[in-house]
């Protein structure tokens, strides 16, 4: 995970780049009401890059045979999701985040790389 910094500020606000230099298929804008949980699943072939716009969500992980992992993330946390890892989202806060995908993850294909795996 990662906290992003300010790229650059002035009395108008300021610009913030999540992404340079990338490529992706897909953007989801997803929001959450606390205590929902999404995710339970992971992809083959997909993976998703995570930035969240507002609120606050535990992101919970887990890769081959190793422990569940969990993190917190908050407003301007960046993640990456790499495929064959198992993921899910605990919602703490209502919460805005993007979801940009790099493979089968919009539209009709929403479902064609997607394998579902309960870790939370």
């Amino acid at each position: 995970m990662k906290v992003l910094n300010k790229n650059f500020i002035d009395k108008r606000g300021y610009i913030l780049d999540i992404l340079y230099n990338e490529s992706f298929n897909h953007a989801t804008l997803i929001h959450s009401n606390p205590k929902s949980i999404r995710g339970n699943h992971y992809h083959k072939k997909t993976t998703q890059i995570t930035f969240i716009l507002s609120g606050e969500v535990e992101y919970y992980f887990k890769i081959k045979k190793s422990k569940i992992k969990k993190f917190i993330l908050i407003k301007n946390s960046f993640l990456i999701t790499k495929p064959h890892e198992i993921h899910a989202y605990k919602f703490i806060k209502k919460t805005k985040m993007l979801i940009l995908s790099k493979g089968l993850r919009g539209g009709k294909d929403y479902e064609k790389d997607t394998y579902r795996k309960k870790i939370i």
